[in-house]
């Protein structure tokens, strides 16, 4: 396969999908975020620590907007890595794939890595607005979330391998569902989760609708590319080699 071909499909899929990530979040998520954050700032006044003044909102207005400017950039980026994974893993998993058609089997890729990489240790560590947990219990959070994030995906190459090696579908599928279950009973649960009401269910539900429109779109376009850019038959004769 020209690597230069493979690599511009992953680029542009990773840059498209990220952009549309980050402008889903700017719709979805951020009004959810200026809610909490403004109720935070209204605790800050309250307790002195900060002064209600044009200085500290101007202040604010500046940090927001600069944020909200990055949420694009920052989507870009991460479509980009996320990008580079997806198409990493289609080109050795594609004969594997059901369906015959490239946006199929990417759709099918997606869905796949998005069960995986995202709604596993969403569950485990669903994500909370700002003010809703100490900013001392940061590094425990992320931690945990990165262990819940590894054994999932580790085990879903695991598994992955151990079909391909035997054969045995439900086998595999059975074993990563035990694995998953397992880390969900060891893995210590969120030091301080919050408590549960309509806001921080419907904050969850936009933040989990923009990542799955991040990984349609990711397939949808890559699949697309795969296509027009005649990439089959350039995978079938690096597969020959």
């Amino acid at each position: 396969m020209k690597t230069s071909i493979f690599i511009a499909a992953v680029i542009l899929a990773g840059a498209l999908s990220g952009t549309i990530y980050g402008l889903a979040n700017l719709v979805l998520v951020e009004p959810y975020l200026d809610t909490a954050i403004s109720i935070e700032n209204q605790h800050l006044f309250n307790s002195g620590k900060e002064q209600n003044t044009p200085d500290f909102w101007a202040k604010y207005y500046s940090y927001r907007a600069w944020q909200k400017g990055g949420e694009i950039i920052a989507g870009s980026i991460f479509g980009l890595a996320m990008g580079s994974l997806f198409g990493l893993v289609f080109g050795l998993t594609k004969s594997s794939l059901p369906r015959k058609n490239p946006i199929a089997k990417s759709l099918f890729l997606a869905m796949i890595m998005w069960a995986v990489l995202y709604i596993v240790p969403f569950a485990k560590f669903p994500a909370n607005l700002p003010g809703m947990e100490g900013s001392e219990t940061i590094i425990p959070r992320q931690t945990l979330y990165l262990t819940m994030l590894t054994i999932s995906g580790l085990g879903a190459v695991g598994f992955f391998v151990f079909y391909k090696k035997t054969g045995k579908k439900l086998a595999s599928i059975t074993g990563y569902a035990i694995l998953v279950i397992m880390a969900f009973f060891i893995i210590p649960a969120n030091p301080n989760s919050p408590q549960l009401d309509s806001q921080l269910i419907f904050f969850r539900l936009a933040t989990i609708t923009g990542m799955t429109m991040f990984w349609i779109s990711l397939a949808m376009i890559f699949g697309a590319l795969w296509i027009k850019l005649n990439l089959d038959q350039i995978y079938e004769k690096k597969s020959k080699n």
